[in-house]
């Protein structure tokens, strides 16, 4: 990332005092952010800058109030600060790893980078506008491969991560846009829609991906594509996203904020038990983040009793949400509990889930295996979290999903401790 590409290594002896391995060893963000200010002289708002955070946040860390817990908001501290991963119990950082050397015969020069970023007007985009214009309006078939390209994505995106869906639900995204520009009436108000949802699946891919700021600018747009639709229930499904975005970034806060907003949304719609289900579980994630054990389990109640009755009705609600099964409630009630601390409980929850699950839904799988080693591991079941942590792992290596990577870098981690029992020599 640019910010710290323009960032220089902290001072060696900063870096070799006790006091300073100390608090690394400790992830005292409080203490190292003040010795960072103090012996290498980097302001509080050069910290935020770096690190991507606000600096009120980073006020509020250095005075103690607030903690960083959550491995990714860890892994972009020491990345902003060049913090060795070693120092924080990370892996290597790919900016201490040495470029390779040059070989003498001369290679042929690198292709040019395809941007993450949205980026301005460029020709081609020009070139598809004019295609556009040959092609014609939209209609009623468009629309419906339109629907379909959206579910095939998803599908995709379940299987193998979202990662790399990004330039083409992007691009699908432009395209109806551009359509938009000449749609009226009905036609135009259904193409808002699909104009929501795709951007709702750029955020998706993008959180992901763990391009964290890039993926909240998508669900914005979607948030307000879905407004002038007129959708209600899709809005409080953006907000949902929304708030499982703010839980990993390190605003647990905000993520019930919108989880509840979310819900008002969505009773503003009318009755939909499913959704409502669904949304529950998103504020006790939340919760659970913040160690509320009480708004946590109410939470989990109130998306059970909302599942139950939901079923029976289940063609009545939005596909978009249909995901949301016997299975699905079983495991994310189980990973609420593991967000919990209470590991005892999380355990038989997220086991039947994973052993329900479609062997086709990679990501998944992958996503909840992490979960369950994470559960054994808790409490102390070594030779059954290597297990579920291996299976995790090897669902890894099939997918494309940044974000489920970094769960399993960050179990190899907490694995450290036991580095010399056979189930973890095994595992690495």
């Amino acid at each position: 990332m640019a910010r710290s590409q323009t960032h220089q290594a902290l001072p060696a002896e900063l870096l070799a005092s006790a006091e300073w391995q100390k608090a690394c060893r400790g992830r005292d963000f409080a203490r190292i952010f003040r010795l960072v200010k103090v012996k290498a002289g980097i302001y509080p708002s050069r910290i935020a800058a770096l690190c991507g955070m606000t600096p009120s946040r980073v006020g509020e860390i250095m005075a103690g109030r607030r903690s960083l817990a959550h491995i990714d908001v860890i892994e972009r501290v020491a990345d902003g600060l060049r913090i060795p991963g070693a120092m924080l119990g990370l892996a290597h950082r790919p900016w201490e790893i040495p470029a390779p050397t040059r070989a003498e015969e001369k290679q042929p020069g690198p292709l040019p980078p395809v941007p993450d970023e949205p980026q301005g007007t460029e020709p081609a985009e020009e070139l598809d506008d004019l295609l556009a214009l040959v092609d014609g309006r939209a209609t009623r078939s468009t629309l419906t491969a339109l629907h379909s390209s959206v579910q095939d994505y998803w599908r995709r995106d379940n299987a193998h991560g979202g990662a790399t869906l990004r330039p083409a639900v992007v691009g699908h995204l432009r395209y109806v846009g551009r359509l938009l520009k000449s749609a009226e009436g009905g036609l135009r108000h259904d193409l808002q829609g699909v104009a929501a949802e795709l951007a709702r699946l750029s955020g998706w891919a993008y959180f992901d991906a763990r391009q964290y700021s890039t993926a909240r600018t998508y669900f914005i747009q979607a948030l307000k594509l879905s407004h002038a639709h007129g959708d209600s229930l899709f809005m409080a499904n953006v907000l949902s996203c929304m708030s499982l975005l703010a839980t990993y970034d390190g605003n647990p806060n905000d993520a019930v904020t919108l989880a509840c907003r979310a819900q008002d949304a969505a009773r503003a719609a009318g009755e939909q038990s499913l959704v409502m289900s669904m949304l529950h579980l998103r504020e006790a994630f939340a919760h659970a983040t913040l160690r509320d054990s009480h708004a946590c389990h109410q939470a989990v109640d109130r998306s059970r009793d909302e599942y139950e009755q939901s079923c029976g009705r289940e063609a009545e609600a939005p596909s978009w949400v249909r995901y949301f099964d016997e299975t699905k409630i079983l495991v994310d009630t189980g990973i609420a509990y593991a967000r919990l601390g209470e590991a005892a409980r999380a355990e038989p929850f997220i086991a039947e889930g994973l052993r329900r699950e479609s062997t086709e839904q990679q990501r998944g799988r992958a996503f909840h295996a992490y979960w369950l080693a994470s559960a054994q591991l808790q409490q102390g079941k070594l030779d059954q979290a290597c297990t579920s942590a291996g299976l995790a792992l090897d669902l890894t290596t099939a997918i494309d999903s940044p974000r489920v990577s970094g769960h399993v870098r960050e179990l190899h981690r907490r694995m450290l401790p036991y580095a010399r029992e056979t189930p973890v020599l095994a595992f690495e």
